[in-house]
């Protein structure tokens, strides 16, 4: 072993183990795979006696539905031009191709085939649930079309993949454009997309939300996976931060009017909080094996403090959800009565069906049990637990007595349960602030003598006379605060553009961008004068990220909107960013824009490779006018349809158009042009097939070729001998 390097305890005790004679464990990977038992005592005991579904029969039910798998559901981006025509072709072309395939799936005639379920309570028909699971999706070659769709339109930002129930705590939030929005617990990020959505709902009025959404989550690797999931909505409106939700430091805001600073409250917040997870049983079967109370009693705790954190920040008449994808009272009823109960009429439940109108549901419970972890004691109060589980079970998750629980009104509250309409298991509770609570904190003095200690003129190092610098001592004594530790990788800085921008000035006269942009939401992400990729973020974003960067770890935030793309033959070095097309279009003159027809678009589009754009001759002669009087560089193609308007990137070289978009972009629109996607369309069982074919072609040739030389040396050998 080399000198210095620590030794495995773990390799070495299975070494020792090896040398001492022990029996090998078995290879479990070398046994074939069993289905997992969908089937636990303790947890079928628990939820009987908890009295979750009204009658035997009920209960039946409750149990055959969640122990089958979970369908598949998908909602349609709301707020983008296009939602309705790639909601008219989902509706004919995909469902006919839907029904056909799971005819030859299941060899059923197509007449019994159960028709896609559109879900009654999501606003405007925009989500759908399939008759199917994920792994019928992904893995029945008659269904490699639908997989395909889910996966191009997916990462195109049309359509999201998320389960039914995970829809529902963003709708009863009832998120406005003009919203200060939290997401505690944030990742992976299919509920933060649809306050997203939320955000953008009315671009006739606001060319940007006035509102944000600041997204958090206390896992740094989770939190780039909420970065991926949020971004294909290509929103200017989002900050992502990594922190501890239950300590959420307070962020500083400035008044646009007076300039003067204060404690930022937001008027939405939603708390879905870490839990248990039994709800999902029927999309996380490993969960069965694995089950008992010890789960909830643990996280109990936690999402009391999230949710007790949450309502701090919350602004009075401000509205906070919580969730959960627990079944267990624990984790739901026993939290929101002691928040309630501790912010002693600051914060009220209410009712929010009315805003999922047609979604199937229960009452919050009223009347719960606790027990051990294997469910073998039950206790109805606090004083019939044993001593030695007191430190485990606490007195606040009792039931209060009936006469101060009425007060509360937790029948208010939201359960779902899978049989009702095969969804998954979830819990909702909408909670609004009348008035501030008696342990807010306001910290505001100390926020701003923070900021004023790190915008100061640092003092200068002192150099020893080795011109080192000098460490200063520290003393035993006196107040010593810890750093705090940033857990993950170092995060590049957001340096925004300043008043006086030559980049800007040049980009500004190419593109004749409007006044009303504000420069200052413009930013890159490096300290060089040398540009390589220009973001943009809408002006509270940039407020928060300016006064708050050194308070709390900031992920990302902007959109890219323009990025360096130097070309010989034009003498600008910016071109546009699809991305952030979505926020520029609004700002960009006349001077960069070129209307196409759909034939011109389509043959853009199928042009898949970069170096053989198509030639400005091959389109019709209205656009090859309009390029003519364009010069070389990025620009804006303009289509409109009866039912739509599209803007895409495009470039105009110096004898050619192109589109510039990715891939699954690409797809997208000429889905929605009717145009033929059999170029784009893989079949990935084919390709498969045809892989093995040629691997088994290969060895074949190789045995041949193996033979042929084992022959040739036979034959060497014996004239040899000769």
């Amino acid at each position: 072993m080399a000198r210095g390097k620590k030794q495995n305890p773990f390799a070495a005790r299975k070494r020792q183990k090896r040398a001492n004679g022990a029996p090998e464990r078995p290879d479990r990977r070398a046994e074939p795979y069993k289905e997992i038992e969908r089937d636990n005592a303790s947890f079928i005991k628990y939820y009987h006696l908890q009295n979750i579904c009204a009658n035997e029969e009920e209960w039946t039910q409750f149990l055959a539905s969640i122990r089958d798998n979970l369908p598949t559901t998908f909602r349609v981006t709301g707020f983008k031009d296009e939602a309705k025509a790639l909601l008219n072709i989902i509706k004919t072309q995909l469902f006919t191709e839907y029904v056909r395939a799971v005819a030859e799936l299941h060899e059923l005639p197509a007449e019994q085939v159960e028709r896609p379920l559109c879900l009654p309570w999501y606003p405007n028909g925009l989500a759908y649930q399939l008759h199917l699971t994920r792994k019928d999706i992904r893995r029945s070659e008659p269904l490699f079309r639908l997989h395909n769709f889910l996966i191009v339109e997916t990462k195109a930002g049309s359509i999201s993949r998320q389960e039914a129930v995970s829809m529902i705590p963003p709708l009863v939030l009832d998120v406005q454009p003009t919203d200060k929005v939290l997401d505690m617990c944030a990742a992976p990020g299919s509920k933060t997309a649809q306050l997203i959505e939320a955000l953008h709902a009315a671009p006739e009025q606001h060319k940007i939300p006035p509102g944000f959404v600041l997204a958090n989550d206390v896992d740094n690797n989770r939190c780039y996976m909420l970065v991926h999931q949020a971004k294909r909505l290509n929103s200017p409106c989002l900050l992502v931060t990594n922190h501890d939700s239950s300590f959420f430091p307070n962020l500083l805001q400035t008044d646009a009017a007076t300039g003067s600073k204060s404690i930022l409250k937001f008027d939405k917040i939603l708390c879905d909080v870490p839990c248990s997870g039994d709800g999902t049983l029927r999309k996380n079967p490993d969960i069965w094996m694995k089950w008992n109370l010890a789960q909830a009693y643990n996280l109990h705790g936690v999402q009391y403090r999230i949710v007790r954190r949450g309502a701090e920040m919350l602004a009075v008449g401000g509205r906070l959800v919580y969730s959960t994808c627990s079944l267990n009272p624990i984790e739901n009823e026993a939290v929101l009565q002691r928040i309630i109960k501790d912010a002693d009429g600051a914060l009220e439940l209410v009712d929010a069906a009315h805003l999922v109108p047609g979604l199937k549901h229960k009452p919050g419970m009223t009347n719960w049990k606790l027990a051990t972890k294997e469910v073998d004691a039950v206790y109805s109060n606090f004083d019939e637990v044993p001593e030695q589980l007191h430190t485990i079970i606490r007195p606040a998750m009792f039931p209060l007595p009936a006469e101060e629980l009425a007060t509360i009104g937790l029948e208010k509250c939201m359960r779902v349960l899978p049989h009702l309409q095969d969804s998954g298991g979830f819990f909702v509770a909408v909670i609004e602030k009348r008035r501030p609570l008696n342990f807010e904190k306001n910290d505001l003095q100390d926020l701003l003598l923070q900021q004023q200690a790190e915008t100061a003129p640092q003092p200068e190092t002192q150099l020893d006379e080795a011109g080192k610098p000098v460490e200063e001592k520290s003393t035993p004594w006196g107040p010593q605060r810890k750093r705090r530790r940033l857990h993950g990788y170092k995060e590049d800085p957001y340096v925004f553009f300043g008043e006086q921008d030559a980049d800007y000035e040049s980009i500004q006269q190419f593109y004749q961008l409007d006044e009303s942009l504000n420069k200052r939401c413009l930013l890159t992400r490096c300290q060089t004068e040398r540009k390589k990729n220009i973001y943009y973020c809408s002006e509270p974003i940039r407020d928060l990220v300016v006064n708050n960067e050194k308070n709390i770890k900031i992920i990302n935030t902007g959109v890219k909107t323009f990025v360096r793309c130097e070309n010989r033959h034009t003498a600008h070095p910016y071109r546009l960013a699809q991305e952030g097309l979505q926020t520029s279009n609004a700002f960009i003159g006349n001077s960069r824009r070129i209307q196409v027809e759909r034939d011109d678009l389509v043959l853009l589009l199928n042009c898949t490779d970069p170096t053989k754009p198509p030639s400005t001759l091959e389109l019709k002669p209205e656009t090859q006018q309009r390029c003519k009087e364009l010069g070389i560089g990025s620009c804006v193609l303009k289509y409109v349809d009866e039912a739509f308007t599209l803007f895409i990137v495009g470039w105009r070289g110096t004898s050619s158009l192109r589109a510039y978009v990715d891939r699954d972009e690409t797809v997208h629109i000429l889905r929605l042009l009717g145009a033929d996607l059999s170029k784009f369309e893989v079949n990935k069982y084919e390709k498969a097939k045809e892989a093995a074919a040629a691997a088994a072609a290969a060895a074949a040739a190789g045995d041949v070729a193996e033979q042929k030389v084992e022959l040739e040396l036979q034959e060497s050998v014996g004239s040899d001998k000769d």
